[in-house]
């Protein structure tokens, strides 16, 4: 049933600027006239807007605005990420099931995606509250053959670019808190986390997980959380398509992940910098005692890269950062 339902998607797709009359459908999926008509009506309680005329067919007008396998599929403009797409309602986690895939021989780009996770986690083993059907909760398996695995932590920052990126292409002044979160002003929206399977000096896989809030409301983030968290809907002050927006993350991050695999982390490193949040002000930090740390920028490995107040410059890996 459901493959011939992406069979039917597939050929409204390639005829979206017209009509497919009901007959060339039936006898391309060789199935009957009312069997044609249901998988219409399933699709509109999906969510897609369908026209209907009579002596001319059938055209998708408009896709649902919630996530579905059928509707990130369509209009997907990667060479590779998500062509591989486990889509799933709910989960514990899309990075666990992600890490599964990757030990089954999951290709390089396939993506778990859930419309909610129920154990959802950041950095450091963090909660992440994960709503259902208001944010993008997503992880991507990673086989970068060239990359050592002392640089993996850069995946990290070349996800963030691309987050940022695409955010500036919906108006909103995003920045890079560093390691792996991106902020509204003063307002958590986005988290990333990269995990790694390696042998020696070679990476078997990378685990990228990304979380994005979207659609929430302020009262839809528990109340550990309400006033650090945000969505784009608080900030725009509009619904925003899940599916449009996960089609235009996929394209940039391939793009930039493409780019720091040709060209290395130089020309990554300098747009992360242009994204930084609180570049060239003064945090405490908290590492061999506590001290006052003006944030200069990151080094070639990833490292935060602060001066002291005597002007000697620190590399910081995994001290605790006081930002405010």
């Amino acid at each position: 049933m459901e493959g011939t339902r992406h069979k039917l998607i597939d050929l409204l797709f390639q005829n979206q600027d017209s009509y497919i009359s009901g007959q060339e459908l039936s006898d391309q999926l060789n199935i009957s006239r009312s069997a044609i008509w249901k998988h219409m009506n399933e699709l509109k309680k999906a969510g897609y807007e369908i026209e209907a005329v009579t002596n001319r067919g059938y055209r998708i007008v408009n896709l649902p605005t919630v996530l579905s396998e059928d509707a990130i599929r369509w209009g997907l403009e990667t060479d590779w990420l998500g062509h591989h797409l486990h889509y799933y309602p709910s989960v514990t986690s899309t990075q666990n099931i992600a890490h599964d895939l990757a030990r089954d021989k999951a290709s390089h780009g396939t993506v778990v995606m859930a419309g909610e996770q129920t154990k959802g986690k950041g950095r450091m083993k963090r909660y992440w509250d994960s709503k259902q059907n208001a944010g993008l909760w997503f992880s991507t398996v990673l086989r970068p053959k060239s990359l050592e695995p002392k640089n993996a932590t850069q995946i990290t920052l070349v996800a963030a670019v691309a987050l940022a990126k695409v955010m500036s292409n919906y108006s909103i002044p995003v920045r890079i808190k560093w390691p792996n979160d991106l902020f509204i002003g003063e307002r958590k929206l986005s988290g990333i986390l990269t995990e790694m399977q390696a042998e020696q000096d070679q990476i078997d896989y990378i685990i990228l997980g990304i979380g994005i809030n979207v659609n929430h409301d302020k009262n839809d983030f528990d109340q550990s959380i309400v006033n650090q968290a945000t969505s784009l809907k608080i900030y725009a002050e509009e619904q925003i398509n899940l599916n449009d927006l996960f089609k235009s993350v996929a394209k940039e991050f391939e793009l930039q992940y493409e780019r720091f695999i040709e060209q290395g982390f130089k020309p990554i490193k300098s747009e992360w910098e242009s994204y930084a949040y609180k570049m060239g002000e003064w945090l405490k930090v908290r590492a061999q005692g506590e001290w006052n740390a003006k944030l200069v920028g990151i080094h070639e490995d990833g490292a935060l890269k602060v001066i002291d107040e005597n002007g000697q410059e620190h590399l910081l890996y995994s001290a605790e950062i006081l930002w405010s």
